[in-house]
């Protein structure tokens, strides 16, 4: 029993560790965005110590990724997630029909969408939240209007954005438009320059959302937060320095 607990302890520990090493976070930049001390985190890392509820729920708050995520080791996941077509349910919300084109469960970066963006399409709500988009117009006109321009888009066109400006999808010529959409939540290195705000997604992401209400919000949200709790990181390390 103890070797099996020890497993999985390492098992959480590599994983946290891949997920902070591929957004490139230093130890010391987690700690910043989940109020988490350094050393609590890369005792976790080695698996020399368990995670509180708390702290996972905060963990998969800050990676954007599921709570079974965290726990599944990299062999044990399948190499390859198929969805067949009978499988493929789809959704309605925010005046879009989308359905999800691979298995919210896993933890991949890329989350494949089809969407049906109807002509009957009310509202002019515009979206934002972390990440990047591209979409792909596989049938009908449509509109991308992104921060204050818009873009016409045919069938074969497509267009790649920061998913963090204000963007809305619109179809025109009294068609409805079919896009293949693909999402990341994680934000990339050309993202850096643009403040990150709150989120306001058209279309949910696969997150455990009934555990937001009790994590703590992101650092990332809130560049200035964020700032203020490194130069504090900071400040405490030089103290403790000899």
């Amino acid at each position: 029993m103890e070797e099996q607990i020890q497993s999985q302890l390492c098992s959480f520990g590599a994983r946290l560790r891949q997920l902070r090493l591929q957004r490139g976070w230093t130890l010391e930049e987690l700690a910043c965005r989940s109020s988490l001390s350094k050393a609590f985190l890369s005792r976790l890392e080695s698996g020399g110590r368990q995670a509180s509820i708390a702290a996972a729920l905060t963990l998969t708050r800050i990676f954007n990724v599921s709570l079974a995520s965290l726990f599944e080791s990299e062999l044990a996941t399948e190499p390859c997630v198929i969805v067949r077509a009978a499988e493929a349910e789809a959704k309605s919300l925010n005046g879009l029909k989308y359905t999800s084109l691979s298995n919210a469960g896993r933890f991949f970066n890329l989350q494949p969408i089809k969407v049906t963006v109807p002509f009957s399409r009310r509202g002019q709500d515009h979206y934002h939240h972390d990440g990047e988009e591209w979409i792909y117009v596989m049938a009908g006109s449509l509109t991308l209007s992104l921060a204050g321009k818009t873009y016409d888009l045919e069938p074969g066109d497509a267009a790649h954005f920061d998913s963090r400006l204000p963007h809305r999808l619109i179809a025109r010529n009294e068609k409805d438009a079919e896009v293949l959409l693909v999402a990341s939540p994680v934000a990339g290195p050309a993202q850096s320059m643009i403040p990150q705000t709150s989120q306001h997604r058209a279309i949910p992401m696969p997150l455990l959302e009934t555990f937001a209400a009790t994590t703590n919000p992101r650092f990332d949200q809130d560049p200035f937060k964020f700032q203020k709790a490194k130069t504090k990181a900071q400040t405490q390390k030089r103290k403790d320095m000899p």
